[in-house]
């Protein structure tokens, strides 16, 4: 027997996958289910694995998958591969054959994308905050359609994993746009009192800024805004296999 909020949450994260292919972030699902924390989150998650109805795949983000659907939500199997008719309303899995899988409709071969080459300025901690890197180690090619805007570019590679709930794993190449200025939920390179560099969501309190982390090993930091500049924001990730 499922609580009424263990339902939504199922719910909401079947729709997601359904609409999007991956599940949504411990963030979404707390705006979602409109909770206070994310510490609500983790025990509605960790209750549906205990009953069997989702599991969770280690070492990876966002990695949710849903194994059976309770009765009132049609009580059918929600897994990839599984046969259409046994789906869930509104759940369409897409089996790929032969490791390959479709290329999409307009989709490009690499040698076809424009790419445009950027200046890969050194590490950025998505963690424990590292001396802020300013000077270019070398140059690496990113897809022009991730630029957005007039702005100056550039590329950090990521080291740490308190952005892992945002998908940015350790190693990532996050690419960001040159600004100053960022709203509430933008994730940011912020330089702290003008030493430190670290890639966080940015949220405003009153006078004060909060650095929030997507990991809940990771406590948010509450600054006053003299001590955090805005030194860009994120627009694109690479992600090497």
């Amino acid at each position: 027997m499922l609580t009424k909020k263990q339902i939504e949450l199922l719910d909401f994260i079947q729709k997601r996958m359904a609409r999007d292919g991956v599940p949504p972030s411990f963030d979404e699902m707390k705006d979602a289910l409109d909770l206070r924390s994310k510490s609500g989150i983790h025990r509605l998650v960790t209750a549906l694995e205990e009953r069997g109805f989702i599991r969770r795949l280690p070492h990876r983000a966002r990695a949710l998958e849903i194994i059976r659907l309770p009765d009132s939500m049609g009580g059918a199997a929600a897994i990839p591969g599984a046969a259409s008719s046994d789906a869930a309303p509104g759940f369409s899995p897409r089996v790929i054959t032969n490791n390959r899988p479709p290329q999409p409709r307009g989709a490009m071969t690499i040698t076809d994308s424009p790419a445009v080459e950027l200046p890969l300025m050194g590490r950025i901690a998505a963690g424990v905050p590292i001396e802020a890197i300013s000077e270019v180690s070398h140059h690496i090619a990113v897809p022009g359609s991730m630029l957005r805007g007039r702005e100056n570019h550039y590329a950090l590679e990521v080291r740490g994993d308190s952005m892992i709930e945002a998908g940015i794993n350790d190693g990532d190449v996050v690419v960001i746009r040159e600004q100053a200025t960022a709203e509430n939920g933008d994730i940011i390179v912020a330089l702290v009192e003008g030493h430190e560099a670290t890639l966080k969501r940015y949220r405003r309190r009153g006078a004060m800024i909060a650095l929030e982390a997507a990991n809940p090993a990771y406590e948010t930091r509450v600054l006053p805004e003299s001590a955090v500049r805005v030194q860009g924001r994120l627009v694109g990730l690479i992600r090497s296999y």
